[in-house]
């Protein structure tokens, strides 16, 4: 998740390296943290019309992290994602995204992620593999994290940052909407990148 290494789509796993196991200790930063809003970013792309990419992002959800720096595998994430708080900078295009041709919002108000395992794959890349939660359809994801380093903020609370990237299939989780164009092709990809810009503060 945001809290979420450059990879392809398919997100096939990849051997662990030397620089996993001769990575250093990262032990300090075991602990529990709440991922903060207001200085992360969950966000989207999709093709639009077969030429270029709609962009977005979800702008309310909360996530918590438990992290094992010394032990990865016993970290885990979770995270909840208010579906209405879709964002694309086009408000007909978002109620559109909210209606049950998409997402549904009011009969499935939230995406659920909610990690399963965990591993170090390099010296700062992390990969998390979860249950993805979209309108009540549950389907297992892999999502590979670059740890972007961690400080003290000037009002003392401690943090923790990751990027990620990942790339689903949105009919998977039944979001099927779609038009055919005159020219041959589909109004809207199937594929959806999504990315993680993830700052996380440590719990007291």
């Amino acid at each position: 998740m945001g809290i979420f290494s450059r990879r392809n789509d398919t997100a096939t796993a990849v051997a662990t390296t030397p620089a996993a196991v001769n990575s250093p200790d990262l032990g300090h930063l075991s602990g529990e943290w709440a991922i903060d809003p207001a200085h992360s970013r969950i966000g989207f792309a999709v093709r639009h019309a077969m030429v270029t990419n709609v962009r977005g992002e979800f702008t309310e959800y909360d996530g918590k992290l438990k992290l094992d720096g010394a032990e990865p595998g016993n970290s885990s994430a979770e995270l909840v994602i208010k579906v209405a708080s879709v964002d694309t900078s086009q408000a007909q295009r978002d109620e559109h995204l909210r209606t049950g041709d998409f997402f549904a919002a009011e009969t499935y108000p939230e995406i659920r992620f909610t990690s399963t395992s965990a591993e170090r794959i390099g010296e700062d890349t992390y990969r998390m593999t979860g249950d993805l939660t979209i309108k009540d359809v549950t389907k297992p994801v892999v999502l590979d994290l670059d740890y972007t380093g961690h400080a003290t903020d000037p009002y003392g609370a401690a943090r923790i940052g990751f990027e990620g990237r990942t790339t689903v299939d949105r009919t998977e989780w039944g979001l099927t909407y779609n038009a055919a164009l005159e020219t041959g092709g589909v109004l809207i990809g199937e594929k959806v990148k999504l990315t993680f810009d993830i700052s996380a503060v440590k719990s007291a």
